[in-house]
């Protein structure tokens, strides 16, 4: 089990979408077990993903707790920090 904590610049909207979008139909495949506009559960392939989301000082705190799928969190900070340095015109996914 793994847990990380991010600060994003984006909003949690904006998070929220990203989780879904990586861990969700479409990306993984995760099924998503539960979702409020602060947190959200994917699971599947023997283990999950659990995000919780706090608005902090303009951005959002991000916290993830993960079971056997450590690797693809870790991308998925990796490209929160990607996304939040692109000026909005070339945002992707």
């Amino acid at each position: 089990m793994m847990r990380l904590e991010h600060r994003s610049k984006l909003s949690r909207e904006q998070v929220l979408q990203q989780l879904k979008h990586n861990f969700g139909e479409g990306g993984l495949g995760l099924e998503p077990k539960e979702e409020t506009a602060a947190c959200v559960t994917f699971e599947g392939g023997g283990g999950y993903v659990a995000a919780s989301l706090c608005e902090d000082k303009g951005g959002t705190r991000v916290d993830i707790v993960s079971q056997e799928w450590d690797y693809h969190v870790k991308n998925f900070i990796s490209n929160l920090r990607e996304k939040a340095r692109m000026p909005r015109s070339e945002e992707r996914g």
